[in-house]
């Protein structure tokens, strides 16, 4: 018998252990993705083994809402590759049209992903991809309408948490929600195993100004990762 569907806001359901987002393009996936059609509205598959933000949506401990942004919030995604999770954060936050008058700001340094980036903002409307350094918040200030409601960082590089705290303390409006991905892997070899990776990050962020809300196991689907839930104070 088919699960009943659980609202996690205006373009998000889960169903068991499965996650929908309402296509905001119909007619079209962004990867590949199965579509399906509940009377008017077309909702797409959203993957939690290719979206982190998609993993820690199944497996928060708290209330998965308080992870997605409010639709029309500015949104900033740091590490925005292709543009997979930003598409579905996109359907939810901006819908057909942009008709919830939402922002996405898509970060993305390597040339080849922009090309693919660019692609998927031409039909979606309120979605922006930047060329740029995430870690220079000067290549994408100018651009932002205001202060983020809701941040994701997923970069690969070295002291992650470090420059999740300098870009979020910057750029993240007061209750705003932020969300880092942080890979043990891409952490430096002399600060030992994973979970004392995982620990430095953790004393890092409980550290800084912001409010850590939740650790989040997420290896199940992403080897290695643990996304961190905090708010602006």
């Amino acid at each position: 018998m088919p699960r009943k569907p659980i609202s996690l806001g205006w373009g998000v359901r889960k169903e068991g252990r499965l996650l929908w987002s309402r296509n905001a393009n119909r007619g079209k996936s962004v990867r590949g993705e199965r579509r399906k059609r509940d009377g008017r509205v077309e909702w797409r598959k959203w993957d939690p083994s290719r979206s982190k933000v998609a993993a820690a949506l199944l497996l928060t401990s708290g209330d998965p809402t308080e992870l997605l942004p409010e639709t029309g919030s500015t949104c900033l995604y740091l590490g925005a590759s292709s543009g997979s999770t930003v598409s579905h954060i996109h359907d939810h936050t901006c819908g057909a049209g942009n008709h919830h008058e939402g922002q996405i700001i898509a970060v993305e340094i390597s040339p080849r992903m922009m090309r693919d980036l660019h692609s998927l903002a031409k039909e979606r409307p309120g979605l922006i991809p930047i060329l740029s350094d995430a870690r220079n918040a000067g290549g994408y200030a100018t651009i932002m309408r205001e202060k983020a409601q809701w941040i994701h960082q997923d970069l690969s590089i070295a002291d992650q948490a470090q420059n999740f705290i300098s870009i979020a303390e910057k750029m993240l409006c007061k209750g705003g929600t932020g969300l880092l991905s942080l890979k043990a892997a891409s952490e430096r070899a002399d600060q030992g195993g994973d979970e004392s990776r995982f620990s430095r990050a953790e004393n890092l962020l409980e550290e800084s100004s912001l409010q850590l809300i939740e650790r989040i196991d997420i290896s199940q689907y992403q080897d290695q990762h643990i996304m961190f839930h905090v708010k602006r104070l």
